[in-house]
């Protein structure tokens, strides 16, 4: 197989037409990334045009990826307005194919925050690890297009493939499927994407991957309550979130806006942890609370949703979780992993009520 470069796939695209002017002649392709063989790159369209675009998108994508040496081409559409700034939030990005994101997925849980630091990939990890624990099949999505974590927690490594020739297999590691940018692009390298582009890449990795039958779908989604995250709200058929907070006055007012930002999409939020909770010294078991404690469970008691758990401050769970063997599997039997796994049963019994009241309201066809 030999080597593909940016130049190879630029001279490809150029062979593509949008009027009297190719779409690399008009600036209509931004982002390329190219490692291992794997593609992604953005096509840039004035909102006007929208999805009336997606035939150059599909062609872009099928053109690319049949280039010697390709072996996934990711190709978004995206929407500028005509001074260059991304479609304004609130816009929906067009969607680059029909039908369901995720047919085999049962249940999709997103696990978010207010603010960045507050723990919420570990806990997500380990979380995941927990449900696996129960029997459940696990997948888990890495929402984070701009600072991926998930390769390294998991301790996977390499590149995805594709069985099909059309979808990417997700990567295994610890008993559960994961997708990540982290899997696409070194890990040094950032991921330099406007707004809209990084929507509809999230929206890709989960419609364009082969994640079969799950049980359950972990999202670890981006820090923030931005545009990223209001898509991910809208478009994905999310079953409930959770919120991830330190007890602190200050991350519990980012966490309000997260709630807050779910609420108004009408996603349930199963609950709040409390992350950092309080520190117990390894050495003389004093404890500490480092950043004040049970703010989170006030902050849930008074906007009437559930606290679903504490889990402390400790080194040995950031050692964990940066060698790639995150504390449930690490230490199955230790307290930590108790805590994740009393957590993950609270959120897996919440879930399943959301999807037995759904189904309660629907219509039933009586012939």
């Amino acid at each position: 197989m030999s080597q593909i470069n940016e130049e190879k796939i630029l001279e490809t695209l150029a062979t593509i037409k949008d009027g009297d002017q190719n779409i690399v002649e008009k600036g209509m392709v931004q982002g390329l990334q190219v490692q291992d063989g794997h593609v992604i790159f953005a096509i840039v369209v004035p909102p006007s045009v929208g999805a009336s675009a997606e035939p150059i998108r599909k062609e872009a994508e099928e053109k690319v990826h049949a280039l010697d040496g390709v072996l996934s081409a990711t190709v978004v559409l995206t929407a500028e307005n005509e001074g260059g700034q991304a479609a304004a939030s609130g816009q929906k990005a067009p969607q680059p194919k029909e039908g369901p994101l995720m047919p085999g997925v049962k249940t999709i849980i997103a696990v978010a925050s207010g603010k960045g630091g507050v723990g919420k990939s570990t806990t997500t990890v380990n979380l995941a690890l927990a449900m696996r624990d129960q029997g459940l099949k696990v997948g888990l999505l890495d929402a984070d297009i701009y600072g991926p974590s998930m390769p390294r927690m998991l301790g996977i490594t390499g590149e995805p493939s594709s069985s099909d020739g059309q979808h990417l297999d997700p990567m295994e590691g610890h008993g559960i499927k994961c997708m990540s940018m982290g899997f696409l692009v070194e890990e040094e390298t950032p991921v330099i994407w406007r707004g809209p582009m990084a929507q509809t890449a999230l929206v890709q990795m989960m419609r364009d991957v082969n994640w079969g039958d799950l049980d359950v779908l972990m999202i670890d989604m981006p820090p923030g309550t931005g545009d990223v995250q209001l898509t991910m709200a809208q478009q994905v058929p999310l079953t409930g979130a959770v919120i991830v907070s330190t007890p602190q006055d200050i991350a519990l007012l980012d966490a309000r806006k997260g709630l807050n930002m779910f609420r108004q999409v009408d996603v349930p939020v199963l609950g709040i942890v409390e992350n950092m909770s309080y520190f117990k010294c390894p050495h003389c078991g004093e404890r500490t609370d480092v950043f004040s404690h049970g703010g989170a469970k006030q902050e849930a008691d008074l906007l009437q949703m559930d606290f679903l758990g504490e889990i402390p401050l400790d080194i040995t769970i950031r050692e964990t979780s940066d060698s790639g063997h995150p504390i449930v599997d690490h230490t199955p039997d230790g307290e930590h992993a108790k805590a994740y796994k009393a957590i993950a049963e609270a959120v897996w019994n919440k879930a399943c009520e959301k999807l037995e009241a759904k189904a309660a309201k629907m219509p039933k066809i009586v012939q």
